[in-house]
């Protein structure tokens, strides 16, 4: 008999939207302790809060190139440069750019970072809708997502060990992600507005509602880039992020 699929073990580094609402770090989570999806200006810290190693991640997952989700990334790297002392490759994916944004930004705040001989490699992967690839032992497929006209933005499929998890990143509703959900186990959906709609660039619980019905009872929704506040939401098979969380699907 071949083994069961393992978890997949979610750490919630932050759990708010753009406004840090009071509560709530900006969102970010770490999968099964290697796969950081998104690098909030939070997440280092966070990081060392939880007890998670920064130099165990071997990969970064960009959504889009807003300052709540990237901005954190100089700081891993500062990180890795003079701290952990980083030897292990690092991937960084994320909307074409990734590597000449991260350089304008890391040469901005600490400069020399990226120019400094490294112990490690970075290994640059940029995004495309319905590109796939693989680090390690996770594949993922890219697929664009609807929320700011300027950017390109991105949600994420992964596997890994016989289970499959979805991330929205920032977006309204949108056929993509149905794609990305279909047959998943867990789907990590931002909904951003509660108190009032704010289409077409973020989700609403309606939305949640919607999609839904459209993806059927599985997989399981868990939701972040939330605002202030305890919130029921009324969906079956739906949890709610919080900072520092840890949850196993």
């Amino acid at each position: 008999m071949s083994p069961s699929p393992e978890g997949l073990e979610l750490l919630f580094l932050g759990s708010g939207n753009g406004f840090a609402p009071g509560g709530r770090f900006y969102s970010s989570f770490l999968l099964n302790g290697r796969y950081l999806f998104d690098a909030s200006p939070a997440a280092l810290p966070q990081l060392r809060r939880a007890g998670a190693p920064p130099e165990a991640i071997d990969a970064v997952f960009i959504s889009h190139f807003h300052g709540d989700h990237f901005l954190g990334l100089p700081f891993l790297l500062l990180d890795y440069a003079h701290v952990s002392r980083r030897t292990a490759p690092l991937t960084i994916v994320g909307p074409p750019g990734i590597e000449e944004r991260l350089a304008a930004v890391s040469d901005a705040t600490f400069p020399n970072l990226l120019h400094k001989e490294r112990r490690y490699t970075i290994q640059y992967v940029e995004a495309a809708d319905g590109g796939s690839g693989r680090v390690g032992d996770l594949s993922f497929v890219a697929r664009r997502v609807q929320h700011a006209e300027s950017l390109d933005c991105f949600g994420y499929r992964v596997g890994i060990a016989g289970r499959a998890l979805a991330y929205s990143g920032d977006t309204a509703l949108c056929d993509a992600l149905v794609a990305l959900g279909e047959g998943t186990d867990v789907f990590v959906l931002e909904c951003s507005c509660w108190e009032s709609p704010c289409a077409p660039y973020h989700m609403a619980p309606d939305d949640i509602r919607e999609l839904r019905k459209r993806l059927g009872p599985k997989p399981a929704f868990v939701l972040t880039h939330l605002d202030a506040g305890d919130r029921d939401i009324g969906v079956e098979n739906t949890l709610l992020a919080s900072d520092l969380a840890r949850i196993t699907l």
